[in-house]
């Protein structure tokens, strides 16, 4: 037992080295984090009556560098962070089919559930990890750029700095979280192919797909039901007390999603005739 945990703990020790060490996804970290910084330059360099009349959280920008995170995560998380995933997710078996060395590792039936499941656990990491590198950047350039101090919540009550930044940190979290269950799509039709950009470019395009349902009125029945309908739940998180209704009702989709796609990811690759 004690054998076949060491061997796993290789294996996504190997597959952690194999996901940020790839150019491309490094790459794909850097250009996330320059998304806050390009955010902030222009919020500065705009005229406060322009930053005013700004929707959302970039109004509050000025007033408070901190909210540079979370007006960054809100901008991030609808496009970039999904096409980043969609890049490590659309590689991880794909990309193994294509290079050859897939039929290496699927030895027996068990090793393909262990293959799955670290697959899986360097994609969502890497989601994380990309959720958290767009809250580091907009913390420093909001530092950099803007007041700091007390914050101000959309609940209109003050809270201090610190509790203020360990809220940063939840709805970086959360922004994680929520790309998990795309994480587990994205294997699964990893799994349909050998051709890692194929994979890539459906997987880049289902997160799309959901949010055009999701603004169209006439389909209101299944948009708590869409996967992306709650990524942006993360503004209860800035309210006194938190509101945990949006942020519980997200997390459960999401987990929904990643057992049903899990498990046709399992179904797939356990019965899949490995020829290359």
């Amino acid at each position: 037992m004690s054998s076949g945990r060491s061997v796993g703990a290789r294996f996504l020790r190997s597959e952690l080295r194999l996901v940020f060490g790839r150019r491309r996804n490094q790459m794909l970290l850097v250009a996330l984090a320059a998304a806050p910084v390009l955010i902030g330059v222009a919020v500065r360099l705009s005229s406060p009556t322009s930053a005013q009349g700004a929707p959302g959280f970039v109004a509050r920008i000025s007033q408070n560098g901190l909210f540079l995170v979370f007006t960054a995560m809100a901008v991030t998380l609808p496009v970039l962070m999904p096409l980043a995933v969609a890049v490590v997710a659309g590689d991880s078996i794909a990309g193994e089919a294509h290079s050859g060395t897939l039929r290496y590792l699927l030895v027996v039936p068990v090793e393909r559930t262990r293959l799955l499941v670290v697959k899986y656990v360097g994609i969502v990491t890497y989601g994380l990890v990309a959720a958290f590198v767009v809250a580091a950047a907009g913390w420093l350039t909001g530092l950099v750029l803007f007041p700091s101090g007390p914050v101000t919540l959309l609940s209109g009550d003050t809270v201090p700095y610190l509790d203020a930044l360990g809220r940063a940190g939840l709805v970086a979290l959360y922004a994680g979280a929520m790309l998990a269950g795309l994480a587990a799509i994205g294997l699964f039709l990893s799994t349909l192919t050998e051709v890692p950009i194929a994979a890539m470019a459906s997987i880049a395009g289902v997160p799309v797909v959901s949010e055009i349902l999701d603004a169209v009125p006439a389909l209101s029945a299944i948009h708590p039901y869409l996967f992306t309908h709650w990524w942006l739940a993360f503004g209860d998180l800035l309210r006194e007390p938190i509101a945990t209704a949006g942020i519980r009702h997200g997390l459960g989709v999401q987990a929904v999603y990643i057992a049903i796609f899990g498990a046709l990811a399992w179904a797939r690759l356990t019965t899949k005739d490995v020829t290359s």
